[in-house]
Order: structure tokens, then C-alpha cells, then sequence
């Protein structure tokens, strides 16, 4: 998938690439990829990818070890990236009901997908250090995902709804109080550069949900389907 980035969107790309700011995860992310020599690995931090004037964004909350870290693009290559692109194409939010790889031709529309963390964690858990030095990132790219025309939020799991809300804050976007809690299906709508961003909690799409059926795909396509609802369109034709 190839787009045009806007330098500032390139600039923060460039930079969360290049980051070893966590030892621990540096090493993880190639230690993985040693398990699997016959295949080629990306080995490094996954930037967000997608339309960089989205009104939609899904926010994640790592990279898979065998997922974006082998392919490079978030949801890419896994079974929660088949559950997330499936979910997105009956809804109209991208052409294809499948990623396989950086170079396919999936194309998102309106659509930016990201990640609180942008290294994969081992047992996909992430320390708190770990959350810090990331969250600077998603605090920018959020900026300038609102700065744009970012109207609905999807924070796929418990940590990537409390980081969200972090960065929201970061970025003097008012939050109730207390801070609303993360549930599958929750919505809150708060005030952010003069228009309404709506926050909306989904399950995440991993095999400890999917496989146990606390997710299934009416429940997930519910989530898209509220998703388009408040972007007030119909999605684009698929294609």
C-alpha cells in the first residue's frame, strides 16, 4: 500500500521508525524473528498507515511478534489483522477484505490505523517504561490526525482505550470525570478543535477473544457499522 504522506506526517513516520529508545523490545524484535530464518523480518517499530486526512482512526496496542513486526504494517499479517480488515471492508472502509503484505493493494478510506506501542512486546505486554517512551508518539500523530479531519476514534482493547485518553488529555482535549471506563461498545463524545470526536471502545480482535467468543464478527461489525453512523456516510464503494 504506497500514499502520499504530508512532510510533518512523514517527519513523525521517520522518527518512530528510527527509535531504540526500549532495549528490552529492541532485542525482542529480533530475537522473534530468528525463529523464522527462512522468512524476512521488519524487525523494527510499525508506523500507523492509512489516509493521513482520516476520519476514522483504530487505535491498537502492539505490533504482533509474527504480525507487523514480520510485515512492517499494522494488522498485517496476523488472525486479529484478518478479523480488523474483514470487519473494515464489509463497513466500506477499505477496497480489500485482506492484508498480506506491504506491497499488496489494500487501500484504506478515510481511514488511519495506529498503535499505542509501536514495537512488539513480549506476551504482548508492554512495561510502563515502555508505554512512555511511545506515548509521545501517539500523542503526535493524534495532533495531527485532529489538526486534519479526525471525527471518530476506535480504541481496540483496554490499554489502547486508556492511551488514547491519555494523549487526548495530552492534547488539551477535556475528558469527564472520573475518566470513562474502557467496555466493549462504550462511546463518549468529547469536544476537541471545535467539533465532536467520538471515542468508541471495541474488544480487541486477538485469538484469546476471538477463539473464546467473547468477540464474534456481529459483535465487531456492530462496532464499524456505530463507526460509519457517526461519520454521518454511507462509507465509498468498495474497489
Amino acid at each position: 500500500m504506497r500514499t502520499t504522506l504530508p512532510n510533518n506526517v512523514l517527519a513523525l513516520q521517520e522518527r518512530i521508525v528510527a527509535c531504540r529508545r526500549c532495549p528490552r523490545l529492541v532485542r525482542w524484535r529480533s530475537q522473534v524473528a530468528e525463529r523464522r530464518p527462512e522468512e524476512t523480518y521488519w524487525s523494527r517499530p510499525v508506523p500507523g498507515l492509512g489516509d493521513p486526512h482520516a476520519r476514522l482512526a483504530i487505535l491498537g496496542l502492539a505490533p504482533a511478534a509474527h504480525g507487523a513486526n514480520r510485515t512492517g504494517r499494522m494488522f498485517t499479517g496476523d488472525r486479529s489483522g484478518e478479523w480488523l480488515f474483514r470487519a473494515l471492508y464489509k463497513a466500506g472502509f477499505c477496497n480489500v477484505p485482506a492484508s498480506r503484505g506491504r506491497e499488496d493493494r489494500l487501500r484504506l478510506h478515510r481511514t488511519w490505523i495506529t498503535a499505542a506501542v509501536r514495537c512488539a512486546p513480549p506476551d504482548n505486554r508492554p512495561s510502563p517504561q515502555e508505554r512512555r517512551n511511545c506515548a509521545p508518539f501517539l500523542v503526535r500523530e493524534l495532533e495531527l490526525l485532529l489538526a486534519a479531519r479526525m471525527s471518530v476514534l476506535v480504541a481496540l482493547g483496554g490499554f489502547a482505550w486508556t492511551q488514547g485518553l491519555r494523549a487526548l488529555e495530552e492534547l488539551s482535549v477535556a475528558l469527564p470525570r472520573p475518566r470513562p471506563p474502557f467496555r466493549h461498545g462504550a462511546e463518549v463524545h468529547l469536544s476537541a478543535r471545535r467539533r465532536t470526536l467520538t471515542l468508541l471502545g471495541c474488544y480487541h480482535p486477538s485469538q484469546q477473544n476471538t477463539f473464546t467468543g467473547r468477540l464474534t464478527e456481529p459483535m465487531f461489525d456492530i462496532v464499524w457499522q456505530r463507526a460509519r453512523a457517526c461519520l454521518g456516510s454511507k462509507g465509498r464503494k468498495r474497489g
